[in-house]
């Protein structure tokens, strides 16, 4: 059986090119891939167009030994995957019996009656061995030719995941040999450009090799190393981990999937206390990440949305004269905010944000960009000004930095308490 070391993935799907759909499939492939000991040299998006499906098909399986589809395994005329292969391969594309019997089981379970164009998804390549799909009408194929094995999935998300793992995961599985893992570091507070330059020597070296990439307000690291078993690949990436936290510690919030929010979470939870949010800019962008974040009703309070000052003075209790005086974008505004919502919910920590999130309402003196962020607890309250003009002409951007920023001072601000 030959090995499959390096693969490409193709998406097929005109919606995909016109930005209908954003092709989620090949990225989680990419990742359980690599998982798998698999390399992925490239990703490639292609339309419902049959020549243009088996120029692309045929260009990926000249570079690698596993070409993996997504998308068109449907039952209509533009749906050309399979008829696809079937030319790029020379085999007659044939009736399956177990695929139409599925066709109209599923169809069964749907209560309803397939359609004649409905039994084109029982249409394989000869020789094509069924992935069988639990989910849906739709079975993929796996099928080898001149050294490379395709394998067909659709595109819908969770048929595709569930197909994956139950055949072709295993499949690679058998044939190889070795496994790439990926631990991912968190920071925040830093840019990504201040963060290379400090682990520069890391970022050059071959094995485990360290690539920075930017979020909204966050910066990750990857290390990347190939073993024969995970555990190995786990004890070549420690020492490199410890290097960098070494280097980096006070920006580092988690790993791997934890968030900034999951790591304030994790914090509160640690002391038994609790959290409340007051917004203005991000306009309950601060609660709905916290509450993404399972178990978050053990720490988090209330949320309070105030965008108009009569709201703020109303809601939080801030006084009319200071926001007269300071305006809504203001120190004294994010201090009674924070004040406000902590003392109403009775929660620990008041955490507050408000701020020009544009693109218009900016002055030479408050620009776009402008944010406060306030923190109040039983020590008292204190205020950071955030800029984030570069950023003006991108309001999700503003907010999104602005969330990040109020969760990475909190975050701090506990990690502080924490270590006195």
């Amino acid at each position: 059986m030959q090995k499959m070391s390096n693969a490409e993935i193709v998406a097929i799907g005109t919606e995909i090119l016109l930005g209908d759909l954003v092709d989620t499939n090949s990225a989680w492939l990419s990742q359980h891939l690599a998982a798998l000991g698999v390399n992925v040299y490239r990703h490639t998006a292609i339309g419902d167009n049959r020549e243009r499906i088996v120029a692309a098909l045929g260009e990926a399986a000249a570079r690698s030994d596993l070409v993996v589809t997504t998308g068109g395994l449907g039952p209509t005329s533009d749906d050309l995957t399979h008829e696809c292969l079937s030319l790029l391969t020379g085999r007659p594309l044939v009736e399956y019996p177990e695929a139409r019997r599925h066709v109209d089981e599923m169809f069964r379970r749907f209560g309803r009656k397939p359609t004649p164009s409905n039994y084109k998804q029982a249409l394989f390549p000869e020789g094509a061995r069924l992935i069988p799909n639990p989910l849906g009408t739709a079975m993929g194929a796996l099928l080898e030719h001149e050294g490379t094995l395709f394998a067909t999935f659709p595109g819908v998300p969770g048929e595709m995941r569930t197909m994956f793992e139950e055949t072709l995961a295993p499949l690679i599985r058998e044939r190889n040999e070795g496994t790439i893992v990926s631990r991912t570091l968190w920071f925040a507070g830093i840019g990504e450009s201040a963060l290379a330059e400090r682990v520069q020597d890391l970022l050059d070296a071959p094995d485990p090799t360290v690539a920075p990439l930017a979020g909204e307000g966050k910066v990750r690291l990857r290390i990347t190393t190939r073993a024969a078993t995970p555990e190995e690949a786990i004890e070549k990436i420690r020492p490199v981990e410890r290097e960098i936290l070494a280097r980096l510690g006070r920006y580092y919030f988690g790993q791997d999937d934890e968030t900034l929010e999951g790591a304030v979470g994790r914090l509160l939870r640690e002391r038994g206390e609790t959290l409340a949010v007051a917004e203005s800019c991000t306009g309950g962008l601060l609660a709905k990440r916290l509450t993404d974040v399972p178990g978050s009703s053990e720490y988090f309070r209330e949320g309070i949305i105030a965008y108009s000052n009569e709201a703020k003075e109303r809601l939080l209790m801030v006084p009319r004269e200071v926001l007269a005086e300071h305006g809504a974008v203001s120190e004294p505004v994010a201090l009674g905010m924070a004040e406000g919502v902590r003392k109403l919910s009775g929660a620990d920590y008041g955490l507050s944000v408000t701020g020009i999130a544009g693109p218009g309402g900016g002055t030479e003196e408050k620009p776009v960009g402008l944010v406060w962020v306030g923190i109040a607890d039983r020590r008292g309250s204190r205020a950071h000004r955030l800029d984030l003009s570069a950023w003006a002409r991108s309001r999700s951007a503003i907010r999104e930095r602005s969330a990040s920023m109020a969760f990475d001072l909190l975050r701090r601000a506990l990690q502080k308490v924490k270590e006195a």
